[in-house]
C-alpha cells in the first residue's frame, strides 16, 4: 500500500465510530460470533484503503449492531456516523417494483399486459425472436425481457458526456438502433434500460414526475423523511458522502452529488442508513404495524416479488435467483431477499430474512479507478456471506 495511502488508513482506522450489539435481543452465541465479523469488516476497509463505511445489522425492528467507518468526505474530514447519506444505487430499482405492485394493485395495470401498450415507442427496437408485443411488464421486472444491460450502447467516458441521459427523447432516439438479445422470458439478463422504461410507465399513468410518486407513495408513508433523489437538498448537505476512486494508490473525490436524469428509477436513491433501516422495517414486517405497511404494500404482494423467477447465478454455495425487482439468495433452505448496488464509487447491500426478521445493510464509498484496487465489490460480496454463514442462521431456532 502506497505510504500516503496508508496514513490515511490509519487516519480512518482512528477515527472509526463503533456502537456495541444491543444483546439483550440477541439470540445466545450473537456476540461471539459478531466479532470477528465486526473485525473482517473492519480490517478489510483499512487494508483496501476504503475511506468510508457503514454497516448496520437487524433485528425484530431493533438495531442489533452498527459500525461506522472513515470518512464521508475527506476534504471537510467529516465523519462517517449514523447520519450519513449514502448514494444505493440500483437498490433503487426495489422501490420502483413496489410502485409498480402498488399500481397493480389499484387496478391500474396487469403484470403481464404487453410494455408497448403503455410504451409504444418501444416497437422500434429489433426484436429477432418476435413482436414486441410478446414483452411484457413482467418481464422487465424479473430482469427476462432481452433489452441490453448498460443504459447507454457505448461506454460515455469522455468527460463532457453527461452522466446518464438526462431526457426520455434521448431514449427513444436509440430504440431503432437497440436489440432484443435473447426470446423474452427464457432466461435472466440484467437490464438497466427494462427498469427506466418501467419508470416511465408510473409517470404516465400517475402524472406525477417519478421521483415525485415514490416520496408521495412509499418514502412518506415510512416517514424516510431524510430520503431523496439525485441532488442533496441544502440542510441535509452536511450529512452527503463523497465517493471516491482510487488511482495510482489515492483516492480521488468525485463529488458530493451527480444527476441520474432519465435513469432515476434505476438509480437514483440517497438517504442515510437511519432511513434505509424503515425500509427494512417494512421489507420484514411487523405485525404491530402491519396495517400501516399494507397501506404502502399489502404483505401478499411483497411477498410475490419475492418468488424466484429466474436462475441468476452459483455464488459460491449460494444459488442466486431473481423475483419482481429482488433478488434471493439460498442454500439448505436458508433464504434471504435484497439488492446491491453500485454507482459511482459507491459499492452497497441489504438483505433480509422474512421469516427471522433479520436484515444486514451496509454501504461502502470508495471503488478502484479501472483495473486497480480496492475490488470493493469483492470486498463486499465476502461481507455479506459471512453474515449469511455465521449470523443470519443464529435467529433460526429463536
Amino acid at each position: 500500500m502506497p505510504p500516503r495511502l496508508a496514513r490515511l488508513s490509519l487516519l480512518i482506522l482512528m477515527t472509526t465510530l463503533s456502537v456495541a450489539p444491543v444483546l439483550a435481543q440477541a439470540p445466545p452465541g450473537f456476540e461471539a460470533a459478531w466479532q470477528p465479523i465486526r473485525a473482517f469488516y473492519t480490517e478489510g476497509l483499512e487494508e483496501n484503503g476504503i475511506v468510508g463505511s457503514s454497516l448496520v445489522l437487524l433485528h425484530d425492528g431493533a438495531v442489533l449492531a452498527e459500525e461506522y467507518y472513515g470518512f464521508a468526505d475527506l476534504e471537510t474530514q467529516r465523519r462517517v456516523d449514523a447520519n450519513t447519506i449514502y448514494h444505493w444505487a440500483s437498490i433503487t430499482k426495489t422501490f420502483t417494483g413496489i410502485a409498480l405492485l402498488q399500481l397493480r394493485d389499484r387496478g391500474l395495470l396487469s403484470l403481464d399486459d404487453p410494455v408497448v401498450a403503455y410504451l409504444p415507442e418501444l416497437k422500434k427496437v429489433h426484436n429477432p425472436f418476435g413482436p414486441m408485443e410478446a414483452i411484457t411488464l413482467r418481464h422487465l421486472l424479473s430482469h427476462s425481457s432481452g433489452f441490453r444491460a448498460s443504459t447507454w450502447p457505448w461506454s460515455g467516458e469522455e468527460t463532457w458526456h453527461p452522466y446518464e441521459p438526462t431526457k426520455w427523447a434521448q431514449l427513444v432516439a436509440m430504440l431503432p438502433y437497440t436489440e432484443i438479445h435473447f426470446a423474452p422470458g427464457s432466461r435472466y439478463g440484467y437490464s438497466n434500460p427494462g427498469i427506466i422504461f418501467l419508470g416511465r410507465i408510473i409517470e404516465q399513468l400517475t402524472g406525477d414526475d417519478y421521483e415525485v410518486y415514490v416520496d408521495k407513495n412509499i418514502l412518506k408513508p415510512l416517514r424516510m423523511h431524510r430520503s431523496y433523489f439525485d441532488h442533496t437538498p441544502y440542510h441535509l448537505l452536511q450529512h452527503r458522502s463523497n465517493n471516491y476512486s482510487v488511482r495510482d494508490g489515492q483516492p480521488h473525490a468525485n463529488g458530493l452529488d451527480f444527476d441520474t436524469g432519465i435513469t432515476v428509477s434505476n438509480g437514483g436513491l440517497n438517504a442515510p442508513l437511519t432511513d434505509m433501516v424503515l425500509y427494512l422495517n417494512f421489507l420484514m414486517g411487523d405485525a404491530e404495524k402491519q396495517a400501516a405497511y399494507d397501506g404502502v404494500l399489502p404483505r401478499v404482494s411483497l411477498e410475490e416479488m419475492w418468488v424466484a423467477q429466474h436462475e441468476v447465478a452459483q455464488r459460491g454455495p449460494f444459488e442466486e435467483t431473481v423475483g419482481l425487482a429482488f433478488h434471493l439468495m439460498e442454500r439448505d433452505g436458508f433464504r434471504v431477499v435484497g439488492h446491491t448496488g453500485s454507482q459511482q464509487a459507491f459499492r452497497a447491500f441489504f438483505y433480509v430474512d422474512p421469516i427471522t426478521r433479520t436484515g444486514a445493510i451496509a454501504n461502502f464509498n470508495t471503488a478502484g479507478g479501472g483495473d486497480q484496487p480496492p475490488d470493493t465489490r469483492a470486498f463486499m460480496n465476502a461481507v455479506r456471506e459471512r453474515l449469511f454463514e455465521e449470523i443470519f442462521p443464529l435467529f433460526d431456532d429463536e
